[in-house]
């Protein structure tokens, strides 16, 4: 099981009420699933319209549970933004 950084940024940080903190999982979907049992209020709406970074690298349409995290990592939680 690595352990990364979950950051968020706008609603998501917002729903959360930290900007980043530490989870212990092995892929996106474990990671997910423990941000919305710690967080289960907003956060879990805020989640359903957010796309995510690992390490930098967009994860687009691939399931989550097939994106594996590495030890030391960072997972961006990203809400839809407006504006330009």
């Amino acid at each position: 099981m690595a352990k990364v950084t979950v950051r968020y940024w706008a609603a998501a940080k917002a729903a959360a009420g930290v900007a980043e903190e530490a989870y212990d999982a092995a892929t996106l979907a474990d990671a997910l699933t423990a941000v919305r049992e710690r967080h289960p209020g907003e956060l879990v709406r805020v989640l359903q319209r957010c796309s995510f970074l690992i390490d930098g690298d967009p994860v687009g349409t691939r399931g989550h549970e097939t994106v594996r995290l590495a030890d030391g990592g960072t997972v961006e939680v990203l809400p839809p933004f407006a504006g330009g």
